[in-house]
């Protein structure tokens, strides 16, 4: 185990608490828990905190399905085929990882999310008003490569994951932003599984540190999706908003710095 202060780990929790908030209602909390974890241990592999990361996330996300799932009723034709899509190409991402430039990527996901923002900021009623697509044979193809395309991505580079889960199933499938979130947790609860799968059996997961911050994420996600359940679609497609131009703002440090 890295050495680590109490004080660090606290800060760890307090930070997992945060992501577990903000991930079952928007996703995103990758942009919280990942820094932090690359402030608190610096000289720990990139990969071992990845995978600290997935193991205290997939905590939060499985409980904030399973928050979700008492309340609002999941579309398992499309939650099923794109969560079996996104398992499957979330781990060939992060096999493929090593071998091609991730850098490359920042740019074509930064033009994505301010197309994606804009496009959202403009359509007033986007995903205000639950009309859900009734063509199950398109559901189905569609499911299949949301799943596929964004579970690779997840594996692959990862952050913004939540947001385009979130937007694919509001423009493509017309879910209003809550039952949105919904699926979407369903579907990064698969790809987090996938990492997993990765992570764990190559060691790069430290459980000392790990179980901790899964045990805040879990609290941090029972309070976000109850206060999305409460708040309803109008809050949730707000935060949807506020979490996407941060990520834009990270990226284009990232991009230009």
């Amino acid at each position: 185990m890295e050495d680590i202060s109490q004080l660090q780990l606290l800060f760890l929790c307090c930070m997992a608490l945060l992501a577990g908030l903000v991930d079952s209602m928007v996703g995103g909390g990758g942009l919280i828990q990942v820094p932090a974890l690359f402030n608190a241990l610096p000289a720990a592999l990139p990969g071992t905190l990845f995978g600290t990361n997935k193991l205290s996330a997939i905590a939060g996300t499985a409980t904030a399905c399973w928050r979700y799932a008492r309340t609002v009723r999941i579309n398992w034709a499309i939650a099923g085929p794109a969560s079996l899509a996104a398992l499957l190409c979330a781990f060939l991402g992060a096999k493929l990882v090593s071998w091609l430039p991730v850098a490359a990527v920042r740019p074509l996901v930064l033009v994505l999310l301010v197309l994606m923002a804009l496009y959202t900021m403009r359509q007033k009623q986007l995903g205000m008003v639950h009309a859900p697509l009734q063509d199950r044979r398109i559901i189905r193809w569609r499911a299949l490569a949301m799943g596929a395309s964004i579970g690779f991505y997840d594996g692959f580079f990862g952050p913004g994951t939540g947001s385009f889960l979130l937007f694919a199933c509001v423009r493509w499938f017309g879910c209003d932003f809550l039952r949105a979130s919904a699926i979407a947790k369903v579907v990064n609860l698969a790809t987090n599984l996938a990492a997993l799968a990765y992570f764990i059996p190559s060691g790069n997961v430290l459980y000392q540190i790990g179980v901790p911050m899964a045990l805040c994420n879990i609290l941090g996600a029972q309070i976000g999706s109850r206060l999305a359940l409460h708040g309803g679609v109008r809050l949730v497609r707000g935060l949807f908003l506020l979490l996407v131009w941060a990520l834009i703002i990270r990226l284009a440090f990232d991009v230009l710095c």
